[in-house]
């Protein structure tokens, strides 16, 4: 079926993305494997090639592009490939948005330069050891000093996508206590800066899929934020993560739904030149009856996203559809997934093949930005239910 979410501006940026991933990520793509993150300085090579400063608006150095299709195009090409960007996907899709909606304009003046160049790669911490989803659960206290010119931030927190290699990191931490019917209330977002003393990086988790991309554990001790960097107002933090999440939650989506039609593609590829009983594996009535499942599966999870993605553009995705754009895709990208490295027969659990990848890569996605179980509730209060 022929799409139409994409236009001839974007496919002409496809082939950009495309070639970029040929010369500048697949030579290289075995060594940062095996070394557990993307080098620092290939950020800089995604800002020389505009991927920073697409959404950010004009004024502030960017190319003021609204649309969310630039990421989503990003998110196919890097599946296609069997690559990833490493933990560049947190400083645009998730970061940016509260930059752009929290910001003050002289806080968009002092972040956004170099936030466009690479000089300033942002994370996001909100996850702490112990709470996992329940951010009001949160521990992380930020108080503020008797003059009020800065905070003193102290806590810690866990599975920070980016967190090695941030320059600044967005905190959600505590400011003040929990009211007894609103036990949300008393968190803000901080901006703070990674060389702050009394800032560190713990350790560099060791996944088991995502392996390109940095993750780590950060803790805070006694560390001072100026109250200029907090970001919105203050106590208000819980209620700008929810605002946020309906785009986190499609990225999560789309890229599960490009994951499910890259290992499609790659079984496709791997069954027509396999030999098994003196003939090929495509040639099997069992291989051509997976393949063709696995494909409808891709084509349902790509019309869900598609429109999810046309929704999140014209300001209408709302909570519940990007939950539901997330259960589904990600649940069919698990199934088509397991089904092609089933396919693959032991080669599939071998590293060197991207379906054994993507297989190790493809599983959280069913446990960050939710977990699928918080998608059902989600989904089912939006019913009534």
């Amino acid at each position: 079926m022929r799409r139409t979410v994409f236009n001839e501006d974007h496919e002409a940026f496809r082939q950009v993305i495309r070639n970029f991933i040929e010369t500048e990520v697949v030579p290289h793509y075995a060594d940062w494997f095996a070394a557990g993150e993307v080098p620092r300085d290939f950020y800089y090579k995604l800002a020389k090639l505009g991927l920073f400063g697409i959404e950010v608006p004009v004024e502030y150095g960017g190319a003021g592009i609204t649309s969310f299709k630039y990421a989503a195009i990003q998110f196919e090409e890097t599946a296609r490939a069997g690559v990833s960007f490493g933990g560049s996907g947190v400083h645009v899709a998730l970061c940016l948005p509260y930059i752009l909606k929290l910001g003050t304009e002289e806080q968009k003046r002092r972040w956004l330069p170099g936030f466009i160049s690479g000089e300033t790669m942002f994370a996001i911490a909100m996850t702490e050891p112990g709470t996992g989803s329940d951010l009001a659960g949160m521990r992380t206290t930020a108080t503020l000093s008797p003059d009020g010119s800065h905070y003193i931030l102290n806590g810690a927190k866990t599975f920070i996508t980016g967190g090695v290699h941030a320059d600044r990191v967005i905190v959600c931490a505590r400011t003040a206590p929990p009211k007894p019917d609103d036990r949300r209330y008393g968190i803000s977002l901080l901006v703070v800066d990674a060389k702050a003393p009394g800032y560190s990086v713990g350790r560099k988790l060791d996944k088991l899929g995502l392996r390109v991309s940095d993750t780590a554990e950060l803790s805070f001790q006694d560390v001072r934020v100026p109250v200029e960097d907090l970001l919105g107002e203050e106590n208000q933090g819980f209620n700008y993560l929810g605002q946020n999440l309906p785009q986190e939650r499609l990225s999560i989506a789309y890229n599960a739904y490009a994951q499910a039609a890259a290992a499609v593609e790659f079984t496709k590829e791997y069954v027509r030149t396999r030999a098994v009983f003196g003939q090929p594996l495509a040639s099997f009535q069992n291989t051509k009856f997976e393949l063709a499942a696995c494909q409808a599966e891709v084509d349902a999870a790509q019309a869900v996203a598609d429109r999810a993605l046309e929704a999140l553009d014209a300001g209408e995705l709302t909570p519940a559809d990007a939950a539901s754009a997330k259960l589904f895709c990600t649940e069919a990208a698990h199934r088509v997934i397991d089904r092609c490295l089933q396919l693959h027969g032991g080669y599939g659990y071998i590293n060197e093949y991207p379906i054994a990848r993507l297989y190790a890569d493809n599983r959280v996605n069913r446990i960050y930005g939710g977990t699928s179980e918080v998608m059902k509730m989600i989904i089912a209060k939006a019913m009534g239910l």
